[in-house]
């Protein structure tokens, strides 16, 4: 008798195999979907691992909570971001950091101008490196236009515009209600916002379409 461990784990390996096949083909030989053994980890989660490779890591516990379609798009939200290089690349910007405010540590006790100079260089560059990726503002427009082009690759496989829109949107609405962090809920509500205002203006698009021209 299968255990039900067992049946678990098997069910969630047929679901990483399911999102693979999500992928569009130029990305399948180097993106990779993985669960992820953090504890309370992101419900999805997508950095470079290497030179030339990604990986989406997702909580599958978490993941159950959404019906197929919301998977779906949800997933091609990660995928839209990979496709415009808005991921985070493996960062030098800390270790730089480190060594810089080393340095200029170090060469106020030896009193080397130069050097002291070339530390505060080094801070300045990775300490300006590192606000501009944890821009709130910058990471939040690029999470929006994410969210557009997860709606263009649903159509690529098979959605129709209006099933992409209301399963991405009752996703979004489903994590406003799932996640305790206010400031997360904010930016899955301005996600929501934009993406309802995005649908408004394509129904009003295809309205002008049908619509005979005299």
């Amino acid at each position: 008798m299968t255990s039900y461990a067992t049946s678990s784990a098997k069910a969630e390996m047929s679901e990483l195999r399911r999102l693979k096949t999500l992928l569009p083909p130029e990305l399948q030989s180097w993106v990779m979907v993985e669960g992820t053994t953090e504890v309370n980890p992101p419900l999805l989660r997508t950095e470079e691992i290497g030179s030339d490779e990604v990986e989406v890591q997702i909580d599958l516990v978490k993941w159950e909570q959404f019906a197929l379609d919301q998977r779906n798009l949800l997933f091609w939200h990660e995928v839209a971001r990979i496709q415009n290089d808005t991921i985070p690349k493996e960062g030098w910007e800390m270790a730089a950091l480190a060594i810089g405010l080393g340095g200029a540590v170090g060469e106020l006790w030896v009193q080397d101008g130069l050097l002291l100079l070339l530390a505060l260089a080094l801070c300045g560059v990775s300490g300006w490196r590192l606000y501009q990726k944890n821009n709130g503002e910058k990471t939040l427009k690029a999470e929006i236009e994410a969210d557009e082009k997860a709606l263009a690759l649903a159509t690529r496989f098979g959605y129709t515009l209006p099933n992409a829109y209301k399963s991405l949107g009752s996703a979004l609405k489903t994590l406003v209600e799932v996640t305790p962090s206010r400031r997360q809920r904010r930016r899955y509500e301005t996600r929501l916002a934009a993406l309802k205002k995005s649908a408004a203006k394509a129904k009003a698009e295809a309205k002008s379409q049908r619509e005979p021209k005299l």
